[in-house]
């Protein structure tokens, strides 16, 4: 075999392994592809079906203009901050907030001892666009559920960004006891 001869035996050989290497690649890419798809409609499923058994706090049909207001005349009675937990009943995240609040004595005395609390509903049925515009539409840059603190006048002192107390599938019931220590 001359010089030209093995070097294209060699360049074959290379771009035989190559192209071996691309599809063994591929084929782990189209694998890890379809695995996750798997996971993801293994994992809505499951999330429905949590969905199903929590609690639904949101009201689509409730007018929450009438009901903020009804509530800060309420705080400044009692001398308490609002919160307001923005989100729907559609939310998986929304509804794991409100069962580990109501269901953590910790957290639920201090809620009731220091805030009155509503559920702020944001869905395709009632997006409630004059009473988010009003706090900024924090659920734009957030997402759901969000938190807006109101003082007991009203004014807003803080919003929330859930994602911050959240840990693996639920909440921190150490960050969640901060934020509402801080904000009480």
């Amino acid at each position: 075999m001359n010089y030209k001869n093995i070097s294209a035996v060699c360049l074959a050989a290379l771009f035989a392994t190559a192209c071996s290497k691309n599809n063994e690649s591929d084929k782990a890419a189209e694998t890890t592809a379809v695995v996750d798809s798997s996971k993801a409609v293994a994992d809505k499923k499951m999330a429905d079906a949590e969905k199903g058994k929590l609690p639904k706090p949101y009201n689509a049909d409730e007018d929450a203009s009438a009901r903020i207001e009804m509530l800060i005349a309420q705080a400044r009675k009692e001398d308490k901050k609002i919160i307001l937990q923005a989100g729907g009943n559609w939310c998986i995240w929304c509804l794991r907030f409100n069962n580990f609040i109501q269901t953590t004595p910790e957290l639920k005395s201090i809620v009731d001892q220091n805030y009155l609390y509503y559920h702020l509903n944001y869905s395709p049925e009632n997006k409630n666009e004059e009473v988010f515009s009003r706090y900024g539409n924090p659920g734009e840059k957030y997402g759901y559920p969000v938190f807006i603190v109101l003082d007991s006048s009203g004014k807003l002192i803080h919003t929330q960004d859930s994602a911050v107390l959240e840990e693996e599938k639920g909440y921190s019931k150490e960050k969640v006891i901060a934020f509402l220590e801080k904000w009480r």
